[in-house]
């Protein structure tokens, strides 16, 4: 327990890391797009956003402090699997989009969308790898109430997140994605 509990507050830690180095590039990004024409819009939710994913990784320590449970070899082994197909999917994500990615909504009118990459497949790759390590990241350490209480609330986040940034992202976003799913990838060519 103290080898999966040791893990667990390892890879949280680097999570964490993870993020930091994120908000810095977001920060950079938004003051380039911003000098070269891009709009923000959604913050309304952005700080419940950020508020939520802090107390996520809080709760990731916390819980397998207060309720230790006994986490299979196999499981360990997935959720890490888990974590760095979801680490590999949103640095291809940030890596495609270049200076346009940001963790706020920031577009450039009248500009292309990016569709290469991940987004050849998927709409919102980014938030697949959030949805996917909002049930690893927790359950490495055996807290599958984290895991189910951050899925539910970071579904309600995303509703609210997605309907801004897509309205955001306008009407040539929304022809040139209409056949693209958000979230499960198949075939490109495939029918709708």
């Amino acid at each position: 327990m103290v080898g999966s509990l040791a893990l667990t507050f390892g890879v949280v830690a680097a999570t964490a890391a993870e993020r930091a180095a994120e908000l810095r590039l977001s920060r950079r990004n938004a003051r380039w797009a911003m000098a070269h024409g891009a709009v923000e819009s959604g913050q309304g939710h952005y700080g419940a956003m950020m508020a939520f994913h802090s107390l996520f990784l809080v709760a990731c320590v916390v819980e397998p402090l207060l309720h230790p449970r006994r986490v299979g070899t196999s499981v360990v082994a997935a959720c890490l699997a888990a974590l760095v197909g979801a680490q590999a999917l949103r640095w291809w994500a940030i890596r495609t989009l270049g200076p346009r990615w940001n963790t706020r909504i920031i577009v450039f009118p009248d500009v292309e969308p990016v569709t290469t990459g991940p987004y050849r497949w998927l709409r919102h790759p980014n938030y697949v790898a959030v949805i996917v390590e909002m049930l690893a990241l927790p359950l490495l350490g055996g807290a599958w109430i984290t895991a189910a209480g951050a899925s539910l609330g970071n579904a309600l986040l995303l509703r609210a997140r997605i309907e801004a940034e897509e309205r955001a992202l306008g009407a040539r976003w929304t022809r040139v994605f209409a056949a693209t799913p958000r979230f499960v990838p198949r075939e490109p060519n495939a029918d709708p």
